[in-house]
């Protein structure tokens, strides 16, 4: 008898969250020609992200701990200190300087800091003309090395201040702050150095924009907090979270000769703890992931978003499922809290039908045979990540997809779903084999199948929805298609 990997998450409980972070994600578009002053950068993944797992890793760590600190410290002051050191420190700046705007556009510092401490009253002289041309157009810029012509673009602060690198970014995303109903602080994050150490870079002014609008939901959260919505204030730090998964989440199920995928998900709040995703590997294979975190809210949220991302960038470097499961539960062993954890499910298939995967205490995933009319499922192939240390994991024996066989993956937010009526009652695996059952002969698409599991569930629980749900469809087209 083998050992029984799947981890419901009903036998666990909802641990607070061990903010871990190794953010790795798929290539961003190449560097921007040089110049010694760049125009906007919009603060989206996209634009901080290379494709370098090690870049990567670091930009998010800086990124995710910005959001874990805006979300959970109630000390202002402190977490300035931290947002600005922090942007002083990952820039390879000198100084870093948080100014705001008074009504009579007067420039106010409000934190100054270099290496850690205030700066001294009388080393407080920075480029007040940078300042001034960030927030009057809303758009982010830097400097590289420059002479005096290139200097002068900015104004002559920079050139009595003998500066050779600058960047600066506005609190508020373009066009928020001069709204009339917006109540977000209008300033800007702003470092300098003498001796430059290094260039910025484009993906530099997108991480550190990144930055500045953390700065300006503190900001807004003090407000909030001083007139006692604790809700809110959460509510837009799950907001953060939600956005980046968005921005994770497929736009579109990839094109794959002789194959359909089709993929559904419902969160039971803003943020989830579900995801799934289609990833191409080096190799040429296409990958077929479904992943669930214990627990809701920004933690799991937050877990299921670098979790993502780092498969998505071990997915092009290594061809071994196994090792790709592996070294993601190594990250999430030493950084999840006791009780939280991972189930996931890495199915990867080539166009010639053949399929191995790697089962981490997820859902057994059913496949329908469309030959013989039967279903069977995917059993777990080891524990959920997070809970071993060291766990090394192993890759299903190899299978093939048939002309016509579909394989659906789920989690198990759909089979929990309860009845409308009878609560006791609940969806089940039974709920999605007979509707599978019921199809499947007619050789539905992946996409109709979808639909209909989606609307059996929904039909049953009344739409109600108590945890995040997510069903993918996997299916070889038949010998007469295409």
């Amino acid at each position: 008898m083998g050992v029984d990997w799947h981890t419901p998450k009903m036998r666990a409980y909802d641990g607070t969250m061990a903010l871990w972070r190794k953010k790795l994600d798929e290539s961003a578009d190449p560097e921007r020609p040089r110049s010694p002053v760049a125009g906007a950068a919009e603060p989206a993944l996209g634009g901080i992200l290379s494709g370098n797992p090690l870049v990567d890793g670091k930009s998010l760590d800086v990124l995710l701990d910005a959001i874990r600190h805006v979300s959970e410290s109630r000390d202002v002051e402190s977490l300035l200190h931290y947002v600005v050191d922090k942007a002083t420190e990952t820039m390879e700046a000198e100084r870093g300087f948080l100014v705001l705007m008074g009504d009579d556009e007067t420039q106010v510092v409000r934190v100054a800091r270099a290496k850690g401490q205030d700066l001294p009253v009388d080393d407080r002289a920075y480029s007040t003309s940078v300042v001034k041309k960030v927030v009057t157009t809303e758009t982010p810029l830097r400097t590289m090395e420059a002479g005096d012509d290139q200097a002068l673009e900015l104004g002559h602060s920079v050139i009595q201040l003998k500066l050779r690198g600058v960047m600066c970014a506005p609190l508020a995303p373009q066009g928020l702050a001069h709204r009339e109903e917006s109540t977000l602080q209008r300033g800007a994050l702003y470092v300098d150095s003498k001796v430059t150490t290094r260039e910025f870079t484009a993906r530099d002014l997108a991480l550190f924009s990144a930055l500045a609008q953390h700065i300006a939901v503190a900001l807004e959260n003090a407000r909030l907090n001083a007139q006692s919505l604790e809700k809110v204030r959460l509510e837009r730090s799950l907001e953060i979270a939600t956005e980046i998964q968005q921005g994770l989440m497929p736009s579109a199920p990839p094109q794959v000769t002789g194959f359909e995928l089709h993929g559904w998900f419902r969160p039971a709040e803003h943020a989830t703890g579900d995801f799934y995703d289609f990833v191409q590997l080096g190799d040429g294979r296409q990958a077929l992931v479904v992943g669930d975190v214990t627990g809701h809210g920004i933690g799991p949220a937050l877990i299921t978003a670098t979790a993502q991302a780092g498969l998505r960038s071990y997915l092009k470097v290594l061809t071994d499922p196994a090792k790709v499961v592996t070294m993601l539960n190594a990250d999430l062993a030493e950084r999840m809290d006791d009780g939280m954890f991972l189930t996931l499910f890495l199915g990867v298939f080539s166009e010639d039908g053949h399929l191995e995967y790697v089962n981490a205490g997820h859902t057994p995933p059913l496949l329908w045979r469309h030959a013989d009319q039967t279903i069977g499922d995917l059993p777990a192939t080891g524990p959920a990540l997070g809970l071993i240390d060291g766990m090394e994991y192993e890759v299903s024996a190899p299978m093939t997809l048939h002309p016509s066989d579909t394989l659906l993956a789920f989690t198990d937010g759909l089979v929990e779903a309860r009845h409308h009526d009878r609560p006791e009652r609940f969806f089940g695996e039974s709920g999605v084999r007979a509707i599978l059952a019921e199809l499947g002969w007619g050789n539905p698409s992946a996409e109709t199948l979808t639909e209909q599991v989606v609307a059996g569930v929904l039909e049953f629980s009344g739409g109600e929805r108590e945890d995040d749900m997510t069903l993918v469809a996997l299916r070889r087209a038949g010998d007469q298609e295409g």
